[in-house]
């Protein structure tokens, strides 16, 4: 078997990323694409109101919107992303997401 550093995917096949998880109401949900020591890709879908605290990362972290809107709170300043954009948090700057409505991202961790 060959060695695989993405996971959870159909290799060779094109795919809608946003189509990869559901919502779940009430809930987070997350699909682990790919995760080692220096990079971790993760898709999430997060039912409106659900929202992930406050912390920092060892790592740069770009999220992509897939779907919906969420308000990202870096260093205290909040910023309102939507489908289509991209915001990199950057190492050790604490931020936080809240999902105004319902949304999914990709997240780029890079360490």
């Amino acid at each position: 078997m060959e060695k695989q550093f993405i996971k959870n995917i159909e290799f060779s096949k094109a795919h809608d990323l946003v189509n990869l998880v559901d919502y779940q109401p009430g809930k987070v949900v997350s699909l682990t694409l790919s995760q080692n020591k220096t990079l971790s890709m993760t898709l999430f879908a997060f039912a409106q109101g659900e929202a992930i605290s406050t912390h920092s990362a060892p790592g740069d972290a770009m999220v992509h919107i897939l779907d919906g809107r969420a308000d990202i709170t870096i260093g205290g300043e909040k910023i309102t992303a939507t489908a289509g954009q991209v915001v990199v948090m950057p190492a050790d700057i604490p931020h936080g997401l809240d999902a105004v409505e319902n949304f999914k991202m990709l997240l780029v961790l890079v360490m």
